[in-house]
């Protein structure tokens, strides 16, 4: 569904022209992540009061989010010293549930930065970021990941 002029929404994440963003989740339902970063792209163009894009979003998706239920939080997670196998097999684990086989080919565990937040353990690559209670966010450009880990807590459960 086209949201904005440039800004088409799909059942699974989004694609922005103005931006040039493409975001996309696999797994457990990310959706309220996503609109959480739809508000922030067009804040600065519409105000406060009402911002089209992020209406229009939530619309489509059926999802009611008030904007005061959007909370960004500071990343508060410790990298992991130690890489070893036991803690790769698990998000491959993960990586192997939820995500298709022309996704799961582009993302390489073992180049990605490992994390632990709070009860899970997340792989933060370039282009992708891989929760291990069943997420899995992909994107086109390297600047996302600050903005969705920021939004992260919208994530059931978190």
């Amino acid at each position: 569904m086209l949201c904005e002029e440039k800004l088409e929404v799909f059942e699974n994440g989004f694609d922005d022209g103005k931006f040039k963003l493409r975001i996309e989740f696999y797994g457990k339902d990310a959706r309220r992540l996503l609109l959480a970063v739809i508000r922030e792209l067009y804040l600065p163009d519409y105000g406060e009061d009402y911002i089209y894009p992020f209406e229009c979003a939530k619309d489509f998706w059926g999802i009611y989010l008030d904007p005061s239920e959007i909370i960004a939080e500071e990343s508060n997670f410790s990298p992991i010293k130690f890489v070893n196998k036991s803690v790769l097999n698990r998000l491959e684990k993960v990586l192997d549930e939820i995500a298709p086989d022309e996704i799961k080919d582009r993302i390489n565990l073992e180049e990605a930065e490992i994390v632990k937040l709070k009860k899970t353990l997340l792989a933060l690559g370039k282009d992708f970021i891989l929760d291990e209670r069943g997420y899995l966010i992909v994107f086109n450009k390297p600047s996302a990941r600050g903005l969705i880990l920021k939004y992260l807590g919208m994530l059931n459960g978190t």
